[in-house]
């Protein structure tokens, strides 16, 4: 029926995270998850004056530990937006693609005035898409009345998450498919797949290549035609995994 894939609502993510939205036919930004501190959920990397990297960062407000993405809010400091504006002026000699960058980039941050994270995000992944032309459905888990809270096991959580969205296919990232047991989707009717991203390096300031930032850096340095290029440079395999745990969920 259709390729199903789904992540936390990132911050500006990574290449990788946009080859998997390119990869399917509706992606699905689960901000139920618990919202985790220290993750890439209100920052990520760019470059960093002199070498290295720093990060670019959403200020959010004091919240219980389990609360959900979806209800974490944005916290009311002045100026944030531009400061993170000021952070990516660094790029501006040493990026040949500044421009077009900058005015994507602050686009989607004075866009809107949404309240929490998880809302942010959403836009922000829709606004990225468009630019980078993929055309893939963008959906969000909150918008449907199911609680995967309910289910204790990731993986069952996941095929739970699958069947409710209608999928005939699951595509994860290879790094994370060892969660998943393709025999349990596949007795299920289901799928599972991996996407393999290849290694690119691409030229960017500096003599050491910075790999894994954000999806902002990607553009700096090649531009939107360009990274829209290198989105599609990955590759989907079969989902092999001999040492699967047992998960409890079952389709008989």
């Amino acid at each position: 029926m259709k390729r199903l894939a789904s992540m936390q609502p990132y911050f500006f993510p990574y290449l990788g995270y946009w080859q998997l939205i390119a990869a399917v036919d509706c992606f699905e930004l689960f901000d139920q998850a618990q919202y985790i501190d220290r993750g890439w959920v209100n920052r990520n990397r760019i470059l960093k004056p002199g070498g290295g990297w720093s990060y670019i960062q959403v200020p959010v407000a004091k919240h219980p530990f389990t609360t959900a993405i979806r209800d974490v809010k944005i916290a009311p400091l002045p100026e944030w937006k531009t400061r993170i504006v000021n952070q990516l002026a660094e790029y501006r000699t040493k990026a040949p693609f500044f421009a077009e960058t900058m005015e994507l980039v602050e686009s989607a941050l004075f866009g809107g005035q949404e309240p929490t994270i998880g809302a942010l995000n959403c836009r922000i992944v829709r606004q990225v898409c468009d630019a980078l032309s993929i055309r893939s459905e963008i959906v969000a888990s909150s918008d449907y009345d199911y609680d995967y809270g309910t289910i204790p096991d990731r993986g069952d959580r996941t095929l739970a998450m699958v069947q409710n969205m209608g999928a005939s296919e699951f595509i994860n990232p290879i790094d994370g498919i060892s969660l998943l047991d393709p025999d349990k989707f596949a007795r299920c009717g289901i799928k599972l797949s991996a996407l393999k991203p290849p290694t690119i390096a691409y030229p960017q300031a500096g003599d050491r290549f910075e790999p894994a930032l954000s999806i902002i850096d990607v553009m700096m340095f090649n531009g939107i035609a360009e990274t829209s290029q290198l989105i599609s440079a990955s590759s989907i395999v079969p989902a092999i995994n001999p040492l699967a745990p047992a998960f409890q969920l079952d389709c008989a």
